[in-house]
């Protein structure tokens, strides 16, 4: 079954376990938050073998596939780990030092430094080789081959949201059309929170929340309100362009930080620039590699920021899209310092046009966020939101994604079938997250020039190399599938398979073999 299965029923005693049954949070999630918990706090110590899920399972009153459902995210986050012969056992490698028992989401103890003021910057720096617009998605066809991070538009349930937004323009009060408190609508904040701690094991109220024009924004007043100009910030590479962007505009200085299996190489970071005030990562889903990072170095990653009081921007844009398991929990659900800053999108769930994102902030910065949002844009539009919390508290969100999580299985399956007629020039393998697969290329290809001849045949795709900010020998395109139907993925690739036969010609005739 790929579960960490124990051998033999005995294995700690394990107490103070409360299960609320009639509350709101189900209760194989309820078994995992509070082993999570025992773990992080050593009353479960690193090696310590568990009960077998029948045990506990007994001891509890629970169904043994509430247990089972609990053990298995536990094993897949680096939590526990299967021993031969020995059953699930507390995996032995979380550093010590960061098993401490977390603080209470509404006052984390943040340690602060004294920010300079600020110079006026009457141009943005741009250090990615081309205008940032031309390696995101193009304003074109929503369904048009292969766009990267574009929802499955023809799928959105346009209208129940129309009926909604119809509803609440009637019925608007007055007090509700000047402007509003630029946290956001509150009742939009509490469903937020409500569904960050439930889905994603955060630690938030919906004080914390701001609601921002997407994520876009939201890296953007980040790095107005913690950065100085010229500060050092660890950055993906290869990583996110539109963090690039707003990072370089807040006048920071790129430290890129290499991406492996495990997500980004914090001992590298460490290496290169200890000092460096914030980094930025992908952690659930890495943006473009799509790798998760693993629990060991989520911890790293929490401890470099807790010792050099440097701050984490936790980018989760796409977390809901995970087809084996459940979504992992995010990284900020194990600050226990109040360092994460986490941005979540609404454009990759619903629709991008929507322009409604959100910050989880620390409480010690709220004030300054809000300051920077209100003198930036004020609020997002009152209606948009007020549809949006409607739309969240009574089922519609969750509904939504589940129906999104099944679409996309089945267009990821699509395209992995059908590119296998492209498998002389492409590499394209299935993945567990996410909204598009990753196409490597033969050493030595030209992934921008093939790229530019793809879009000839009307075939969006991103080169890799785009990605970067160290040079790289790595070549691919990126395959968005979320928005393609299946005829249209089929066709998609057919047009590829002639631009490369285009590709191997254009190569042929420099070779001089024809003329």
């Amino acid at each position: 079954m790929g579960l960490c299965m124990p051998k033999r029923s005995t294995g700690a005693i394990i107490t103070g376990i409360g299960l609320a049954r009639d509350g709101p949070m189900p209760l194989h999630r309820q078994l995992y938050e509070a082993l999570r918990e025992a773990i992080l706090t050593r009353r479960l110590a690193p090696g310590m073998r568990l009960p077998s899920t029948r045990t506990l399972a007994s001891e509890l009153g629970l169904s043994r596939y509430t247990v089972v459902d609990a053990f298995r995210q536990l094993c897949a986050e680096g939590y526990l780990e299967g021993k031969v012969g020995a059953g699930t056992c507390v995996a032995g490698t979380l550093p010590d030092d960061l098993l401490r028992p977390p603080l209470s989401a509404t006052s984390p103890s943040v340690p602060t430094r004294e920010r300079r003021p600020r110079s006026h910057r009457t141009e943005v720096q741009m250090a990615l080789g081309r205008p940032l617009l031309s390696t995101g998605p193009r304003p074109s066809r929503h369904n048009q081959p292969f766009q990267a991070g574009v929802p499955a538009l023809d799928a959105f349930p346009g209208d129940l949201w129309g009926r909604l937004l119809a509803r609440h323009a009637r019925a608007m009060p007055a007090s509700m059309r000047g402007y509003q408190h630029p946290a956001g609508y509150p009742p939009l904040r509490r469903a937020i929170a409500s569904y960050l701690v439930a889905a994603r094991g955060m630690r938030c109220t919906a004080e914390q929340v701001i609601v921002v024009n997407g994520s876009q924004q939201g890296i953007a007043l980040t790095a107005q309100v913690l950065l100085n100009p010229g500060e050092a910030v660890w950055m993906e590479d290869p990583g996110y362009p539109g963090a690039k962007g707003a990072l370089l505009g807040a006048g920071a200085r790129l430290i890129p930080v290499p991406i492996d299996a495990e997500g980004l190489d914090v001992e590298a970071g460490r290496a290169r620039c200890p000092e460096a005030r914030l980094a930025f990562v992908t952690p659930s889903h890495q943006c473009p590699l799509g790798v998760t990072m693993s629990l060991q170095r989520r911890l790293a990653l929490l401890e470099w920021a807790r010792e050099a009081e440097a701050w984490v921007i936790e980018d989760d844009y796409d977390s809901e899209y995970r087809y084996v398991g459940r979504p992992l929990a995010a990284l900020q659900g194990l600050d226990t310092a109040g360092r994460v800053i986490y941005a979540g999108t609404f454009s990759k769930v619903l629709f991008p046009a929507l322009r409604l994102g959100y910050l989880v902030v620390p409480c010690d910065l709220l004030e300054a966020f809000a300051a920077a949002h209100l003198f930036a844009d004020m609020h997002p539009p009152l209606l948009e939101q007020a549809v949006l919390a409607e739309f969240m508290t009574e089922g519609h969100f969750a509904r939504h994604i589940r129906r999104m999580r099944l679409l996309y299985a089945e267009r990821q399956a699509a395209l992995v079938e059908a590119a296998r007629t492209l498998s002389d020039w492409l590499d394209v393998r299935a993945s567990e997250a996410g909204m598009h697969l990753l196409g490597w290329l033969p050493g030595g290809s030209d992934d921008q020039a093939i790229a530019q001849l793809a879009a000839r045949h009307l075939v969006i795709t991103h080169p890799l190399s785009r990605y970067y900010i160290e040079p790289s020998e790595q070549r691919a395109l990126l395959l968005g599938y979320a928005s393609v139907p299946i005829p249209a993925i089929r066709e998609g690739v057919r047009r590829l398979a002639t631009a490369f036969a285009q590709v191997n010609l254009l190569n042929r005739g420099m070779n001089g073999e024809c003329s």
